[in-house]
C-alpha cells in the first residue's frame, strides 16, 4: 500500500473488506456452508459493528441473511452442542431481535444459553473447550462462550452471566498465565494425558498468537458490557492492562505487528500473522477508550494499524485481499503453529480487521476531539 492510502479512513477499509466477502458469498455460502459457527460469527459481528457505525442497510440485510438462513420461523436451528464454539454466533441474535421484534431470535438465543447448563466442566467448574477435548480449556472458548453470555445477561436481564463469565476468566488466567511473561499459553489440559500438555502444569508449550488474540479481545468486549461498578469488573481492567502490557513487548519494531508464535519473533522460520495482530489493535484501542491504557496503548495501536495496512493487498479488480492468515489450529508445539497453512480472506481475518477498523476509527475521533478540546 502506498503513503497515500494510510490516510484513508478505517471505516472505508472495513467497508472494502465486507465488500470483498459479500462479493464472493451469499449470506448462506459464508464456509463452512450451511453450518451455525463461529468462523461465520466473528465475521459477521465485525460487519454489526461497522453497520452501527455507518447504518448501511446491506450490511443489515447480509447479517440478517445469513441467521434467516439456519433459523427457521420458531427459533429452532442446527449447532453442535458439545462445544463452545457453537455459541460465538449467538451475538447476532440480540441486535436483530431488538430491530425486528421477531421473537423467533430470542428463542434461538435461549437454546444457546441454555448450552452453558450442559456443558462438561473441569473439577473447578471450567467449561471444556469441546467434549471432544476433554479436561481441556482453551483461550478461544473465553470469547467464544462469554461474548454471547455477557450479552444475554445484559439484555434479557441475567446479570449472574455475568459473574460465571467473570470465574470462567479467573479460572483460564490461573492455568494458561506465565507469571514470569505476563502472557499467556494457548490451552490447559487438567487431565495431563494430551501430548503438548506438561506433565506438572498441563499447560501447552506455546503462546500461540490468535488465541492470546481472542483472551485481549474478550476481556475488552465484556468490560463495555459489565456495568461500572459490578463486583470484578475493576479486577478485569487490571488483567487487560497487564495483558496488553506484556504483549508490547513483543510487537515487531518494524511492522507493528505480532508473530504467530508471539514470544519467538526471533526465530527465522516464525511468521508475522494478520488475523492475531488485527485482535491486538482492538484490544488496544478498545482499552484506551476505556481508559486504561492511555496514549502508549493508543500509539502502539497506531503503529500495528499501519503496519497492518501495509500487509494487505487488492486484486485485478481493486478488491481487498488479506493475506497471511492462520487456518483454524488445535494445540500443539512450536512447529505446529508454523507449519499451520495460511490463507487469503479467511473470515478469523477478516472479521478481526473489521473490527479493528471500527474501533481504529473510534480511537482517531476520540483523540481528534481530545486536541480540540485542549486547543480551545
Amino acid at each position: 500500500m502506498t503513503e497515500a492510502s494510510h490516510a484513508q479512513q478505517p471505516l472505508q477499509w472495513a467497508k472494502d473488506a465486507c465488500r470483498s466477502i459479500m462479493e464472493t458469498y451469499t449470506p448462506a455460502q459464508l464456509p463452512p456452508e450451511g453450518r451455525w459457527h463461529y468462523h461465520q460469527g466473528v465475521f459477521l459481528y465485525g460487519m454489526l459493528r461497522l453497520w452501527e457505525e455507518t447504518g448501511e442497510a446491506e450490511l443489515f440485510d447480509y447479517i440478517k441473511g445469513y441467521v434467516d438462513h439456519l433459523v427457521d420461523e420458531h427459533g429452532n436451528f442446527l449447532f453442535d452442542r458439545e462445544e463452545l464454539d457453537a455459541i460465538q454466533a449467538g451475538v447476532l441474535l440480540f441486535t436483530l431481535h431488538k430491530k425486528t421484534g421477531d421473537d423467533r431470535y430470542k428463542k434461538a438465543a435461549d437454546k444457546l444459553r441454555h448450552l452453558f447448563d450442559t456443558l462438561n466442566k473441569t473439577s473447578e467448574g471450567g467449561y471444556w473447550h469441546k467434549d471432544k477435548y476433554p479436561y481441556q480449556m482453551w483461550l478461544d472458548g473465553l470469547y467464544m462462550g462469554g461474548a454471547f453470555a455477557v450479552r444475554y445477561g445484559w439484555h434479557y436481564g441475567e446479570p449472574d452471566l455475568y459473574d460465571m463469565v467473570l470465574e470462567q476468566e479467573r479460572l483460564m488466567r490461573s492455568h494458561t498465565r506465565d507469571e514470569a511473561t505476563g502472557l499467556y499459553y494457548h490451552a490447559w489440559d487438567e487431565s495431563r494425558r494430551t501430548p503438548w500438555s506438561d506433565p506438572e502444569t498441563g499447560r501447552a508449550p506455546e503462546v500461540w498468537g490468535r488465541a492470546m488474540g481472542w483472551y485481549g479481545f474478550a476481556l475488552a468486549d465484556f468490560l463495555t458490557i459489565i456495568p461500572e461498578g459490578y463486583e470484578g469488573r475493576d479486577a478485569l481492567i487490571e488483567v487487560e492492562r497487564d495483558l496488553l502490557t506484556s504483549l508490547l513487548k513483543h510487537q515487531d519494531q518494524k511492522t507493528g505487528m505480532w508473530y504467530q508464535v508471539i514470544d519467538k519473533g526471533d526465530r527465522p522460520d516464525n511468521w508475522l500473522e494478520t488475523s492475531c495482530s488485527a485482535l491486538y489493535i482492538f484490544a488496544l484501542a478498545k482499552a484506551e477508550g476505556l481508559g486504561i491504557g492511555g496514549d502508549q496503548f493508543a500509539e502502539a495501536a497506531e503503529r500495528g494499524f499501519k503496519g497492518l495496512l501495509e500487509a494487505m493487498r487488492r486484486d485485478d479488480n481493486g478488491r481487498f485481499i488479506m493475506p497471511e492468515i492462520c487456518i483454524g489450529t488445535g494445540v500443539g508445539d512450536y512447529e505446529h503453529y508454523i507449519k499451520r497453512p495460511r490463507c487469503e480472506n479467511d473470515l478469523h481475518g477478516v472479521g478481526a480487521f473489521v473490527l479493528a477498523c471500527v474501533e481504529m476509527d473510534a480511537l482517531r475521533k476520540r483523540r481528534t476531539a481530545g486536541r480540540e478540546t485542549a486547543s480551545v
